[in-house]
């Protein structure tokens, strides 16, 4: 490292206050606090966060007695490939902004140059010698969020006849010229990740993800391989299998894309980037997640261009969006949307958010994460590591008056708790919960300390869905259901059903597939469900009256689906379960 002036703590702290930088009040508290922190925040620092330095007096003392270069930072403009030396979030937690390259000295402005620890760490992050130069505190920050805003990575992208057969021949090719290690020091980690078939292979694998339409690439390591597969339509399929030395520098090179910390393998690491391909931004979602032979990395494709939040596109029938659309024009209430992880909730919510958004209306979301940038609307972080959890953004976001709020998942009595007081207090609340079907909300909520006529007295709807694949309407093929089949779907034997089934064709790559629509069992808190609630009925005798009342449960919504030919009967047993128990009024259906 180039070296940076060794300035003694006595005559650094002299030298503030002689020169004016900072009271010998402030100065004595943030030694004290200094001496107590368990972090060991340098206590120039710690004056700085606070405002308690005058920065213009502090850049003069550093550039006229310790002979620190001043950086003007409005006047200068830096390169990507420099920026990309240093992630945003070192950026941010260490106060530095890369400034130039030459030959393998890398230039750092920072608000202190007397952090000996934090130029350290940035040239064993590098491999570059550092040096340090001064710039004003308010203005770095400032210049930190403006060089290192939110941009897209193009990516170039190839035929797509030809993109399966290069992905696999460009791993081939990575294998056959390299061997990674992820046991590197960091800054050969980068060297790998930053080698152009690695560049090419990851690009390629998030360029053939957004082409298939896919919702998440999965990154796997093996005892002596990588898996890379894609989930389109809720079905996983393998599209490269490269050699075990390979997974370390595909991993460096998504962490630096997501501004992650490269040289830590032992803990979980969540993060986002953008890039842009088909000429439309995607956000990429990161997870990445240690496991028995290496990390494992997973992301999830958030494509706001090929997903519509209108509830008429969904898939719900026209009574169903009825339904949907009457319960969120209430003033005020609750309405829930349940089912597993990749059921669609999410978007079901944010389609009745933009149905309901408008310049009128105050709608904020409380996420974790927040999945996609809505305009209009207030969209809140939980950050559970800071104490922003669920429950305590709630009772802030109370405090800013809102009418409409989104609780991205209820998992404690707490959370239910205070959505429960908002929906009572004039606001409509929406929100997921993880239960099997519409009537085992209520048990669940009731399981939570949730008193019955408070759920009856808040509750609009509640909704279980899952997501059934859609038959590709070029190539499916009609048959007549057998027989035997009418009395195993509970369907009236007297009148002929004709079904149809995948196929597979060029348009739907051999699948018989393409896309997903949205099979629903809606819950109406109707009068007479209403005092079952209240009187603490069993959820069988809850489903058994709302299916009397005309729900239709999750297989029967499915299997009106695969009757108008919009799916098989394969995806029907696939995705639901039989129902049981007692059937409705006015036999099968």
């Amino acid at each position: 490292m180039e070296e940076s002036p060794r300035i003694a703590l006595p005559d650094l702290k002299e030298a503030l206050v002689r020169a004016g930088v900072v009271t010998s009040g402030d100065l004595h508290s943030a030694v004290q606090e200094h001496a107590k922190s368990i972090k060991k925040i340098h206590f120039l620092d710690m004056l700085l966060q606070a405002g308690k330095c005058d920065e213009k007096k502090l850049v003069q003392l550093f550039c006229e007695q310790y002979g620190y270069r001043l950086v003007s930072l409005k006047m200068i403009v830096i390169h990507q490939d420099v920026l990309k030396l240093i992630p945003k979030k070192i950026a941010e937690a260490y106060g530095c902004l890369p400034v130039s390259v030459l030959d393998k000295t890398l230039t750092v402005a920072v608000a202190n140059p007397t952090n000996l620890k934090v130029l350290d760490e940035l040239q064993a992050m590098t491999g570059k010698r550092i040096r340090a130069a001064v710039a004003e505190f308010s203005m770095l920050k400032e210049h930190i969020a403006k060089f290192y805003q939110d941009q897209a990575e193009t990516l170039e992208e190839p035929p797509a006849e030809e993109a399966g057969e290069d992905l696999i021949s460009l791993a081939n090719m990575v294998e056959e010229e390299a061997t990674f290690d992820k046991q590197a020091p960091v800054a050969d980690l980068m060297e790998q990740a930053n080698q152009a078939p690695v560049v090419k292979l990851v690009n390629m694998v998030l360029v053939e993800g957004v082409r298939r339409r896919a919702s998440d690439i999965f990154i796997e390591p093996w005892e002596s391989f990588v898996r890379i597969r894609v989930r389109i339509d809720g079905i996983l399929e393998e599209i490269a299998r490269p050699q075990k030395g390979f997974g370390a520098a595909i991993v460096s090179r998504i962490k630096i894309m997501s501004q992650l910390n490269i040289a830590e393998h032992r803990v979980p690491q969540d993060g986002r980037f953008k890039v842009r391909t088909q000429g439309r931004e995607v956000d990429m979602r990161v997870s990445i997640l240690p496991s028995s032979f290496g990390e494992k990395v997973c992301l999830r494709i958030l494509d706001t261009g090929a997903q519509s939040h209108d509830i008429s596109k969904l898939g719900f029938t026209e009574p169903e969006q009825k339904v949907i659309r009457e319960s969120a024009k209430k003033p005020h209430g609750m309405i829930l949307v349940t089912g597993p992880t990749g059921s669609g909730k999410t978007t079901t919510l944010y389609s009745i958010l933009q149905y309901l958004d408008s310049p009128q209306v105050n709608i904020t979301t409380v996420e974790d994460p927040v999945e996609y940038q809505m305009h209009g609307i207030n969209q809140v972080n939980v950050r559970e590591s800071i104490g922003m959890t669920f429950p305590a953004a709630l009772r802030s976001i109370l405090r800013q008056d809102p009418d409409i709020i989104l609780i991205g998942e209820i998992r404690d009595a707490d959370t239910l708790d205070i959505a429960v007081k908002a929906a009572l207090t004039g606001h409509l609340v929406l929100s997921t919960l993880h239960t099997n079907d519409a009537v085992s909300s209520i048990t669940r909520m009731a399981n939570l300390g949730l008193e019955p006529f408070l759920i009856a007295s808040t509750v609009l709807m509640i909704s279980a869905q899952r997501l059934v694949r859609r038959l590709c309407p070029r190539c499916r093929v009609a048959y007549d259901l057998e027989p035997s089949m009418y009395k195993f779907l509970e369907l009236d034997p007297s009148k002929k059903i004709q079904l149809w089934k995948a196929k597979g064709c060029s348009q739907c790559r051999s699948l018989g597939y393409q896309g997903r629509s949205v099979i629903t069992e809606i819950l109406e808190m109707k009068p007479e469900i209403l005092e079952m609630v209240m009187r603490g009925d069993s959820a069988d005798l809850i489903k058994e009256k709302a299916r009397a009342q005309g729900m239709k449960t999750l297989r029967e919504s499915a299997i009106a689906k695969a009757m108008s030919g919009e799916t098989s009967l394969e995806e029907v047993f696939r995705v639901t379960t039989a129902d049981v128990g007692v059937k409705p009024e006015g036999g099968c259906r």
